[in-house]
């Protein structure tokens, strides 16, 4: 959507959404679980909720977690199958969304070496 030849640039933003959840392609994963982090933006036109002060005008941020715990319940092998549904979902369920932003951090990975996060983000716009 663009409004006098620039981009949207109305934005809610949820940073550091912590959940335990248990994803992953080793059974141990899947098993014994591990802590997560989710942020998600998602773009929407703010101004009338803005002016209005009503929370009815507006993405509901609640509405925003409730997803990504949801989400982030269903076990997956892939991270990229998680971002993927919260993205769809947001999309789908939320009307003044246009375009989300969703990152998925595996925090202390199960790998060889010191790495403190793998992520998937993805992108999703509204058609």
């Amino acid at each position: 959507m663009q409004t006098n030849n620039t981009e949207m640039a109305d934005s809610i933003l949820l940073e550091n959404i912590r959940v335990y959840a248990y994803h992953g392609c080793l059974k141990e994963e899947t098993k014994i679980g591990s802590d997560y982090r989710v942020d998600l933006v998602v773009e929407a036109n703010l101004v009338h909720s803005s002016i209005s002060d009503n929370l009815n005008d507006t993405v509901d941020y609640v509405n925003l977690n409730a997803i990504v715990k949801e989400e982030m319940a269903i076990p997956s092998k892939l991270l990229e199958n998680v971002v993927r549904r919260i993205n769809d979902r947001v999309i789908s369920e939320l009307r003044l969304v246009e375009k989300v932003v969703t990152k998925v951090s595996k925090l202390n990975p199960p790998i060889m070496g010191d790495v403190q996060a793998v992520c998937v983000k993805m992108t999703k716009l509204r058609d």
